[in-house]
């Protein structure tokens, strides 16, 4: 940057910085999507073009960020789990995020008409997302962290099932639908759907139920990059062939839980540590 007599502006620049050694993560919600989705008339209650359209646009940002090990999407939402090592931007969180936003937005646009090739984006209406940075210190928490959104996956996609069902197939209001079912629990759903509609719950799409895990199979752990867990400094050259492998490896799409230990123990997220 050139030097000139402006430069001390500067000064009033912050950067925060995100801790060391922990888990950052990065989710990104969709702005206003209840009238993005009205206005491109997306299918109730789930649209599996929609969904599809979102996991697309995280694998290319996962792609083009190999410090994501994870991410976890349902409905207009998106997580992204980069390791602890990560010095991405130098762990500058606003670099972070406006990163991620904006490649994660790009790539939804950019894919639009391969899952959506009758229908036009409209300027007024355009896709846009805003995201924010958490931090995990223990893989325990972050486990807590995705159990808890795909256990809002689970409680909202069942309401919404019940509820467009009543509306679509039972020919009543959404108003009606509502109160119909306000106080309902999980089962009385269940039954709802089941006597009513004849719909067996866990029968419907996975992802739809269970939202969507996007992975890096990484057959062996990668070196450790930070000196303080695993007292071995590397070169650039090496941090750079680590970079590498985690680039290369392969990321798979799955519609599994992640809420019990299966996944963790003997599934791919036995690599994340």
């Amino acid at each position: 940057m050139a030097k000139s007599r402006f430069e001390y502006v500067r000064d009033y620049e912050h950067d925060r910085i995100l801790l060391p050694n922990t888990f950052a993560v990065v989710r990104l919600d969709g702005r206003g999507f209840h009238r993005f989705s009205a206005r491109y008339k997306f299918r109730k209650p789930n649209d599996k073009r929609a969904l599809s359209l979102m996991n697309t646009a995280a694998l290319n940002t996962m792609k083009q960020i190999p410090d994501v090990l994870l991410a976890y999407g349902q409905s207009d939402e998106y997580s992204f789990v980069l390791r602890r090592e990560c010095v991405l931007f130098d762990r500058r969180e606003s670099k972070i995020v406006s990163t991620f936003c904006s490649t994660f937005t790009a790539h939804y646009q950019f894919a639009w008409k391969e899952f959506f090739p009758e229908v036009e984006l409209e300027v007024d209406m355009l896709p846009s997302f805003d995201s924010r940075v958490i931090l995990y210190p223990t893989l325990e928490v972050l486990r807590d962290y995705l159990s808890w959104r795909q256990a809002d996956c689970h409680i909202n996609n069942l309401y919404n099932t019940s509820f467009w069902a009543l509306v679509l197939k039972g020919n009543i209001s959404e108003v009606q639908a509502e109160s119909e079912l306000k106080g309902t629990n999980s089962s009385e759903k269940n039954e709802l759907l089941f006597s009513r509609f004849d719909i067996n719950y866990n029968k419907e799409d996975v992802m739809f139920r269970k939202g969507t895990v996007l992975v890096r199979d990484l057959n062996s752990r990668t070196v450790e990059t930070n000196n303080s867990t695993s007292g071995i400094e590397l070169s650039k050259r090496q941090i750079e062939r680590e970079e590498k492998k985690r680039r290369k490896a392969s990321i798979v799409e799955l519609h599994e839980d992640i809420i019990g230990d299966r996944f963790w123990t003997s599934g791919l997220g036995r690599y994340i540590h």
